[in-house]
């Protein structure tokens, strides 16, 4: 039985046909879509952005089992290194004047590429440093104003933002965690238990009431928010050192009741990645994936086949553990 884009189901063994879709393509797609810069864009042919890159780069690195495309990571290493600005931080884009969430993901491909100890320290320190607005004096002033709460959750809990000086959002959040989660112990200053802390009590405020995650508000004018896949997956990994805690335990329970009618080819595969890592039993990715390339051949989207890649290294390894002698995420 196989997901279809539509939701439904294709009992047909004819829906996949050898050599349409595999694990292996979804990496040689990422191979042959790199651009001549070294980085990636969100799809074939588009300007290199830092977060396809930083994304395009784990992948490859992930995979322990296969040959690392030394060429390619090193083209990759080297356009991430020149897109990082003084201050330490990563732009979206190379070019842009403030540095953003996508800080995270660039520290972490080069931290797990393993060459470029100081990039990883400067862009650590950006990221600790980057405190958001939550709670200050502007915006306690006009929740006074408001004579009322709008949403349920408590604004002394800071985690990471999108953009520096704007709210707390769960999944900047969630990539500043595993980033800090990846570091050792050398690399990780005192403040930065911290800001763990902060981080993680954040992101199980933000939690809906009947588990799972949105963007960032669990309950609006005193009604519930419905969790996504996306946030869920990405606020479960990041909180995956409190496996057995109720909250992680209930989020699980919603994403595998959710995971049957996931029509989504990356939603899909960070949930199967997610669950894979908690150690929930779930079916082979591949065959599902089949089934949903044929009708729109994932968009081209570089980030999907990225976590589709990652996904498929859960097969092997753990997330954040050591497999085959090469870190995977």
């Amino acid at each position: 039985m196989l997901l279809r884009e539509n939701g439904g189901r294709d009992a047909s063994p004819e829906a996949v046909t050898s050599g349409q879709f595999s694990d292996t393509s979804s990496r040689q797609f990422l191979l042959t879509n790199q651009n001549s810069d070294g980085g990636w864009g969100y799809h074939p042919a588009t300007p290199s952005s830092v977060e396809a890159t930083a994304w395009a780069s784990l992948a490859l690195l992930a995979r322990a089992a296969d040959p690392l495309p030394a060429e390619a990571c090193a083209r990759a290493r080297a356009w991430l290194l020149r897109a990082q600005m003084p201050d330490g931080a990563w732009p979206a884009f190379p070019g842009q004047r403030q540095g953003c969430w996508a800080t995270s993901l660039a520290a972490l491909a080069l931290h797990l590429e393993g060459a470029t100890p100081d990039a990883v320290v400067r862009g650590r320190d950006w990221l600790l440093d980057a405190w958001p607005a939550d709670n200050n004096f502007w915006r306690r002033l006009r929740r006074v104003l408001a004579r009322g709460t709008v949403v349920r959750q408590d604004n002394s809990l800071h985690g990471w933002s999108w953009t520096p000086g704007t709210a707390s959002w769960v999944e900047p959040t969630a990539h500043a965690l595993l980033f800090l989660r990846s570091l050792p112990a050398e690399l990780l200053l005192p403040r930065a238990a911290k800001r763990r802390q902060l981080g993680e009590r954040m992101l199980y405020d933000r939690m809906c009431p009947g588990g799972g995650w949105n963007s960032g508000n669990p309950q609006v004018y005193g009604v519930a928010g419905m969790p996504r896949i996306g946030p869920t997956a990405w606020a479960l990994l990041a909180l995956l050192p409190h496996s057995q805690r109720a909250e992680n335990q209930m989020s699980l329970g919603w994403l595998e009741g959710a995971y049957p009618r996931i029509s989504g080819a990356a939603s899909l595969a960070l949930a199967h990645r997610c669950l894979r890592a908690y150690g929930r039993p779930v079916r082979p990715l591949t065959p599902d994936l089949g089934g949903l390339y044929l009708p729109n051949r994932f968009f081209e989207s570089v980030l999907t086949f990225a976590w589709i890649v990652l996904a498929g290294s859960g097969e092997e390894n753990r997330a954040g553990q050591t497999g085959g002698g090469r870190t995977v995420l």
